[in-house]
């Protein structure tokens, strides 16, 4: 998957050299990360129960870091890093709860064991657990393929860092490229001036029923396939491809020949629209080729997790033999690792409570360590490829609640506390994946900056800790806000519908009661099965058609314009501070801050009064309703369409302009 050109890991210098010593782990910026790490924990809850959505926090935290220091007093480009590195363990660990934890409420006698209490612990487990496993991957992950995996916005945040610390023109194109995504994210989804998703639909009675294409015209999406290029972002898209324009059509073409329901969708085919069958097939489908390819990637990375181990525990023998490691490799010892997942397994064990009594409970510390330790190591190797924003946490956390469910049947684990009992599992197991993909990206730029792993590794612990706190307080403050109307449980609702939890209810109740749609299962699994044979790496395929394609059709346009311009200017590759990479970072970091801040305003209730009557909406639609502009695009129907595509190719001319500028 390597790019041509590609700089190997032994040629490659970090910013701040090994031999340099300056301030790092300093308490101003354990106390900035943690605050940080508060605020976007919140708001990263808020979002994901609303629109099953999170963004990337690790930019934002990096650039509202430099602005802090630089207002309030002076700070090193390390102690940035540290502020960003513990910030960003609250998005990531919030994720991870958010879609989750909530199916508890619709399983069986789980209700009882929604509570704070057991947000915090499995929150804090999963975190953990999330950061251990990465301490012997990161050799292996980070630095020996430095010139293989990109790690997009790891290494976006590292040249954030860098141009706020040099200044200058590159702090310019960085800082351009996030005025420019600000202002157009701003007025395109928060003031609604155009439509944010232009896509077409073909007819249900035409010669191809149901195809879709649509793309989330947004700046991140285009800045990180920029990053990441046409090879990547090209398989990604040919997976959306096979969803919408191959399984989609052909399964409503077959469909509409059938008279009864076909499970486990709710609806004949025939009445159903293109997302509804989507929803109800295709991601089954997707699941099931994300199980299969994270396991091939898995079997083809067992040399690099062997190899991560003889690397962790020659380094511990080097250290007893008094052999002193330079300040960019010393690690947390391999002895933290395997002690710290011991006692955490014990924590999920005996807790009484956590669903089940022991010692049952330690079949579930047993597989929350084996996959957890196969998914953050395939999590790692995701982000490595598309980026933290499009890691498919939720199809790893249902093909452990796959494999979870079916060991219990095979045991006869099959009565109504063992559902949530494997909810558990696999919430545990999504948050340390989750986790794993945010801390992969923070080690990817602190390695590129010179950081200490070790003092990353401790605040990411500090960013766990303190976040964990502000994540059960916002999910059962959420879940309550609706208690005022009668409604015990807001999550579930319409206003709240929390749709990745949904579906893990679904699946468990689906497995334990043995009628999961193993077919399409099957299916999946083949497809990868087949990408593999075709020589391709069938992760990012798999990723392809589980994620939407409004997600990687606009990621593969940056691939494109990367493509062009490295045509253009006659070179093989940019550099990761290249006029193009700077602005494409920008890019990223703006829409990411722009999605913050959309978390938020849609979070905030206000009144308004209609046909005089007070009623209750988000601060976001008051304000698209005072411009009034979405009303009349919406009413324009495919000139809408056309509308956004030109505003996407404008803002794609920007950074074009920028991307063929001397270095």
């Amino acid at each position: 998957m390597a790019e041509p050109g590609s700089k190997p890991a032994q040629t490659f210098q970090p910013f701040v050299p090994a031999e340099t010593v300056i301030p790092e782990f300093t308490l101003k910026a354990v106390v900035l990360g943690a605050i940080f790490g508060l605020i976007f924990g919140a708001a990263t809850v808020y979002l994901a129960l609303r629109a099953g959505l999170t963004v990337s926090a690790s930019i934002p935290i990096a650039v509202l870091a430099i602005a802090v220091f630089k207002k309030f007093g002076k700070s090193t480009i390390l102690e940035n890093n540290i502020v960003q590195t513990i910030g960003s363990a609250g998005e990531s660990i919030a994720a991870g709860v958010a879609f989750t934890f909530p199916a508890l409420i619709f399983l069986a006698g789980g209700e009882a064991f929604f509570t704070y209490f057991n947000v915090l612990t499995l929150a804090f487990v999963g975190g953990i657990l999330g950061v251990l496993f990465m301490v012997p991957l990161r050799r292996s992950l980070i630095v020996k393929e430095h010139g293989i995996l990109p790690y997009p916005e790891g290494t976006a945040c590292a040249d954030v860092l860098i141009a706020g610390e040099r200044g200058g023109s590159m702090a310019q194109r960085v800082f351009a490229g996030l005025g420019i995504a600000f202002l157009y994210k701003s007025l395109m989804s928060i003031f609604g001036l155009w439509k944010d998703v232009p896509g077409f639909t073909a007819l249900r009675g035409s010669s191809f029923p149901n195809a879709s294409i649509s793309a989330e015209i947004t700046p991140e999406y285009l800045g990180v396939g920029y990053i990441i290029g046409p090879k990547i972002s090209g398989v990604l898209v040919a997976g959306g491809i096979l969803s919408y324009l191959v399984l989609i059509p052909l399964i409503a073409f077959i469909g509409d020949s059938i008279p009864t329901i076909l499970k486990p969708a709710g609806k004949l085919i025939s009445q159903m629209s293109p997302s509804e069958i989507r929803g109800g097939y295709v991601r089954y489908i997707g699941a099931g080729a994300v199980a299969a390819a994270g396991l091939i990637t898995l079997i083809r990375t067992l040399p690099t997790i062997v190899s991560a181990f003889s690397d962790s525990f020659k380094s511990l023998k080097d250290l007893r033999a008094g052999v002193k490691l330079i300040r960019t490799e010393r690690d947390l010892p391999i002895t933290y690792v395997l002690v710290g997942s011991l006692v955490l397994v014990l924590i999920v064990a005996l807790l009484p409570q956590l669903p089940g009594t022991f010692p049952g409970t330690l079949l579930m510390g047993l597989l929350v360590v084996v996959f957890g330790f196969f998914f953050v190591t395939v999590s790692s190797r995701i982000v490595g490829i598309i980026g933290s924003s499009n890691n498919p946490i939720s199809g790893m956390t249902i093909a452990t609640l796959m494999a979870t469910c079916l060991i219990f049947v095979a045991i006869g684990w099959t009565g109504n506390v063992y559902q949530s009992l494997a909810l558990c599992v696999g919430s545990i197991v999504c948050i340390a994946a989750a986790n794993a993909g945010a801390t992969s990206q923070d080690l990817k730029t602190g390695y590129i900056v010179g950081a200490t792993p070790r003092y990353q590794q401790i605040g990411l612990v500090i960013g766990v800790l303190a976040s964990t706190f502000a994540i059960g307080w916002t999910l059962n403050a959420i879940d309550h806000s609706m208690a005022f109307q009668g409604i015990p449980h807001a999550i579930g609702t319409e206003k709240y519908a929390a749709p990745q939890a949904t579906l893990m209810a679904t699946i468990i109740k689906g497995l334990l009661a043995q009628d999961l749609p193993w077919a399409l299962v099957f299916v999946g699994m083949a497809i990868s099965v087949v990408i593999e044979l075709c020589g391709v790496h069938s992760l990012s395929f798999a990723v392809g058609v589980y994620l939407p394609l409004s997600t990687t059709a606009p990621i593969f346009a940056g691939g494109m314009l990367k493509s062009l311009v490295d045509k253009a200017r006659g070179i093989k590759e940019e550099s990761e501070v290249s006029p193009g990479m700077l602005y494409s970072t920008g890019l990223v970091a703006g829409g990411s801050l722009t999605g913050v801040a959309i978390a938020l305003l849609s979070g905030i209730p206000i009144s308004e009064m209609v046909a005089g009557v007070s009623k209750e909406v988000s601060l976001m639609t008051y304000l698209q309703d005072r411009v009034g502009v979405r009303a009349w695009w919406e009413s324009i129907g495919g000139w809408a369409d056309l509308m956004g595509t030109a505003m996407f190719v404008i803002l794609a001319l920007f950074l074009v302009r920028t991307a063929m500028k001397k270095d």
